[in-house]
């Protein structure tokens, strides 16, 4: 099942890499802005809750999409930037085995424990 999910997150990140190309933007741009959404992690200094709310809002596909929408619907081509990099990030995350944070703590994942072999 690991392995499916997987595959599903790779056809995913193609995605976000397509809606990359549709942009008028560098290929340069993906490359540096693509560990952005990973900022977020520094919510956690204010704790896990902080740290589980600020990471999963920017690691979470729907926002992504609605953000991206949201470009489309004032044709901005960077608010359509913000919601690939977002989609293609969290894609790339979980394809990884990096899933959205429970309030335990940075390991604890709606994927799995990271860290712990399966």
């Amino acid at each position: 099942m690991k392995q499916l999910i997987q595959l599903e997150e790779a056809a995913l990140f193609a995605l976000g890499i397509y809606g990359f190309s549709l942009l008028p933007f560098a290929w340069w741009w993906f490359s540096v802005l693509i560990l952005v959404p990973d900022f977020s992690m520094l919510g956690y200094l204010a704790g896990n809750r902080v740290g589980a709310w600020a990471y999963n809002l920017f690691h979470h596909r729907a926002v992504a999409v609605v953000v991206y929408i949201l470009g489309i619907y004032t044709g901005n081509a960077l608010i359509q930037l913000a919601g690939v990099i977002l989609f293609a990030h969290s894609s790339m995350d979980r394809m990884f085995g990096y899933g959205l944070k429970y309030e335990r703590g940075f390991k604890f994942t709606h994927l799995g424990e990271i860290g712990k072999k399966t």
